[in-house]
């Protein structure tokens, strides 16, 4: 990355989306200020800071991350290093970067919900291909020393209702209405949404998906399930055929790290990703078929090497952020 400055014309926050509940009866502040009647709660929107460069690009990226993540998993990286957020706002792009609903900054909820304090990180090590603990990938781009260690795992944060995909894809639509058209950048579960997302709003130029906890396809043409190690099954979800249709009018590329086994793994977390793959080269080809642009970039095979998870977070972000940036360019995006 240059050594320039960040040059911000124009940042902010704002709130998208959501509802007010609202108590029966009248709220009284003199004799029952704390009293549930007539109170209402502002609750369930999604949450976006945004900057600006002074040097734009005329495009946007909307950030939507993953499981247990807000957006700062996107702004920094465990080492300190520049995260997603500057190194594309430093390529012209203006960057908005969501907490969806019921987490991080948007974390006011309708529902209530019993935060676990089981202690589960390592669990989170294996899952995002670090390794298996205390042991690092032989290859890995993951930056090792004690604290970036203790960073990453302090940036995992809890969700303070339900998960609920629909709600996501609602108010991140609402969120888009304000920022304008943008470019949709996904990480893992945040796919899921994604997808719905790219349907439901016309303000979405083109997706960019980090390994994807699921992909969509049309009702009748749901691949059979892929049965791995891993607990679950990996299936195709149905969606309607108008739903489909407005999805892959947008541009769609979707990026694997390194690691993946090719063959069946011992490791049950490292054979759901196996399984993932194959289910993402299924719906890039019938995307393509449907006459969309879809694209899967299994990275090892772009002669990126050492990649988790976290791609966007380890110490090689750079130069991902530019391979990612090509493909925007070759779309005029």
């Amino acid at each position: 990355m240059s050594d320039e400055n960040l040059e911000i014309k124009n940042q902010g926050f704002y709130s998208a989306g959501g509802i007010v509940q609202k108590t029966a009866g009248t709220f009284d502040p003199i004799k029952g200020q704390m009293a549930p009647e007539g109170q209402i709660r502002h609750s369930d929107h999604a949450n976006v800071f945004y900057q600006e460069p002074t040097k734009g690009n005329g495009h946007k990226i909307m950030f939507l991350p993953g499981y247990g993540q807000s957006r700062v998993s996107y702004m920094t990286t465990p080492d300190g290093r520049p995260g997603f957020s500057d190194i594309f706002l430093k390529k012209g792009y203006g960057v908005y970067l969501l907490d969806q609903p019921r987490r991080g900054e948007a974390g006011q909820s309708s529902v209530p919900i019993t935060i676990s304090a089981q202690p589960d990180d390592l669990n989170w090590f294996t899952q995002f291909r670090l390794g298996l603990w205390p042991n690092f990938m032989d290859n890995t781009q993951f930056p090792k020393d004690d604290e970036s260690v203790d960073q990453f795992f302090r940036q995992m944060t809890p969700d303070t209702g339900e998960i609920d995909f629909p709600l996501i894809t609602s108010t991140t639509v609402a969120a888009l209405k304000k920022s304008g058209p943008a470019v949709l950048m996904t990480h893992s579960q945040g796919g899921v949404p994604g997808w719905m997302i790219g349907s439901a709003s016309d303000d979405v130029t083109a997706i960019i998906a980090i390994e994807p906890g699921a992909f969509v396809f049309p009702k009748d043409d749901v691949p059979e399930k892929i049965v791995t190690k891993y607990p679950m099954a990996i299936e195709g979800i149905p969606v309607s055929d108008e739903a489909y249709a407005k999805l892959i009018k947008k541009p769609i590329v979707v990026y694997y790290g390194d690691n993946i086994p090719d063959e069946p793994s011992d490791v049950p977390a490292w054979d759901f990703w196996r399984g993932s793959v194959q289910m993402a080269h299924k719906f890039a080809e019938v995307v393509n078929t449907h006459g969309g642009d879809a694209k899967i970039v299994e990275l090892p095979k772009a002669g990126i090497k050492g990649n988790d998870h976290f791609m966007f977070q380890d110490l090689n972000n750079q130069e991902i952020a530019d391979h990612m940036a090509d493909w925007l360019t070759e779309r005029n995006l």
